[in-house]
């Protein structure tokens, strides 16, 4: 994009398309909207309500990559889910592509592309990241990382979100680490589990991300060092803070234009501009329906024999053994988590004395990693962690359905 370009602003009716500040505003409040699926509006209002076919919107918005139409659909979806109430601006011709419907006026503004700086600490070269490696291979998530990987370059703000153990923070790690290079100021990760204070939230932001800020920090103080920075910030472990949460997820994509933010939480934000993702449990065989040998092919066995064969070198499953295996998977819901504990009870126990020992779950499932969280280590404290955020009135009412 030229500088001349850069500093334009296409104006309709109530809304403007700032190319210096890439923001999408209606009656001047910034709409959130993510980095591809901006492109994508440039691309439409640059070519002045003319058709612009899917081939073309591609190599414009993903130069010399391969990308699916899935992909495509899912920014074209983000861009209608912005528009709001006039969603049918954007108009799709089937089969052949898009159109931005409207009398669009380019305006020239100066300075609307000037970057703002902040005090993040960066040394030149490739983008930084503060994210834990992935030491194991994440199984059965090659498409939910794909669509994750499509919500967050389509959307300012994605949330991911699941019950305890599904595997949250291991899919956005995955996920995000492809779009590092997107971003310039490189990605960071921010573990919220420790936290008992959510006035911290802004402190703990701030101090990962290097800032530098006096006074009394907050999610406005921490929004205005971030400026113009184009960062992905992975807020992880927010249910239990999750109105700070909230509010500085906000306040970053109102004030922080190029600020990406992805959340893992066993609740959504319920903000303004925000994607979720209900994580899914990993493919299970039904009961009698898969043959032995086609048992592998699904991902919560195929977790379930990896894990014990990385705690027992000699572990080969037998016919019976993958019925069974199938079985303590179904049992366990394909909880990824859950999986990885029984898997760890059959590399001392056997398979069968596994299937024996789920009559008390609690009691058997308490082998998670030694270097995990403390509410993964155990099933029990998985549920705990998830029962101490209900309120009172909450409690007594699963106390009572329980009975059930």
């Amino acid at each position: 994009m030229s500088e001349t370009s850069a500093n334009l602003v296409y104006a309709w009716d109530q809304w403007e398309i700032d190319l210096g500040r890439r923001e999408l505003r209606s009656r001047g409040v910034p709409v959130p909207l993510g980095g591809r699926a901006f492109e994508i509006v440039t691309v439409l209002v640059q070519s002045a309500s003319e058709l612009v076919t899917k081939d073309r919107m591609m190599e414009r918005v993903w130069p010399g990559a391969v990308v699916g139409e899935g992909t495509l659909h899912v920014h074209i979806s983000a861009v209608r889910k912005a528009l709001g109430q006039d969603r049918a601006m954007l108009k799709t011709v089937s089969g052949r592509g898009y159109r931005l419907l409207g009398s669009w006026t380019p305006q020239q503004r100066e300075g609307t592309a000037a970057r703002v700086d902040s005090p993040l600490t960066r040394t030149p070269g490739a983008p930084q990241n503060n994210f834990p490696p992935l030491i194991t291979r994440l199984i059965g998530r090659t498409a939910a990382c794909q669509f994750v990987r499509d919500l967050v370059s389509a959307y300012r703000v994605v949330t991911l979100t699941g019950p305890g153990g599904i595997g949250k923070t291991s899919l956005a790690i995955k996920a995000v680490r492809y779009l590092l290079p997107d971003f310039e100021d490189g990605g960071w990760i921010v573990e919220l589990a420790s936290l008992s204070d959510p006035g911290l939230v802004p402190s703990t932001v701030a101090s990962t991300l290097g800032l530098k800020l006096a006074g009394e920090i907050s999610a406005e103080s921490v929004a205005r060092a971030v400026g113009g920075r184009h960062l992905l910030l992975v807020l992880d472990n927010c249910e239990h803070v999750i109105d700070a949460v909230a509010n500085l997820a906000e306040t970053l994509t109102r004030l922080c234009p190029r600020a990406t933010i992805v959340a893992t939480s066993r609740e959504v934000l319920r903000i303004d501009g925000e994607a979720v993702y209900r994580v899914p449990p990993l493919d299970v065989p039904a009961l009698g329906q898969a043959p032995p040998d086609y048992i592998m092919q699904y991902s919560a066995v195929e977790l379930f024999v990896a894990r014990t064969k990385a705690l027992n070198a000699g572990f080969s499953p037998y016919a019976e053994d993958l019925e069974a295996i199938a079985a303590i998977c179904r049992h366990l819901d394909g909880i990824p988590l859950a999986i990885e504990m029984a898997a760890a009870r059959a590399a001392v126990l056997s398979v069968q004395g596994v299937v024996a020992g789920l009559r008390d779950r609690f009691a058997l499932l308490t082998a998670g990693r030694r270097t995990a969280l403390p509410r993964h280590r155990t099933l029990r404290a998985t549920l705990d962690w998830s029962h101490e955020l209900l309120p009172d009135a909450e409690r007594r009412l699963l106390r009572r359905l329980a009975v059930f």
